[in-house]
């Protein structure tokens, strides 16, 4: 049960329109306007699908991911890359649901460029991310 919708604020639908967040009985909600009939899909089942994207971008660039932490931390020593290693292996896709995204989070995505689109059945049919400047 959804206690609340992770990406509050960067979901939209096919339309471009920001699609609002709302409870019902304690449960998250996306509401997707379909033509004036509001269509409520639980959050939690649109965030799944965006963790789950996000979760094999990371295993896919485990490596980058690794030397970008340790870059950030200014070390490069054997056991803090190991430490990062076993972190980024040992996400859990629950407890980042549990614990939520913070609002300031959100809106420093919000404000690069991020986005999620959706349909009206609560399908993800679009990311759209901040890309990583390149180094020239």
């Amino acid at each position: 049960m959804a206690r609340q919708a992770l990406f509050a604020g960067l979901v939209y639908d096919e339309s471009e329109h920001l699609v609002e967040t709302t409870f019902i009985g304690g449960e998250a909600s996306y509401v997707v306007d379909d033509n004036g009939f509001l269509r409520h899909i639980n959050s939690e089942e649109v965030d799944r699908q965006v963790l789950a994207i996000f979760l094999d971008q990371l295993e896919d660039n485990k490596d980058m991911a690794v030397e970008q932490m340790l870059n950030l931390m200014g070390k490069d020593d054997f056991m803090t890359k190991a430490a990062v290693d076993a972190s980024l292996r040992n996400i859990d896709m629950e407890q980042i649901i549990a614990q939520g995204i913070p609002m300031q989070a959100r809106e420093m995505l919000g404000m690069m460029g991020f986005r999620i689109t959706i349909n009206y059945h609560g399908e993800v049919t679009g990311i759209s991310q901040p890309s990583v400047p390149d180094e020239e």
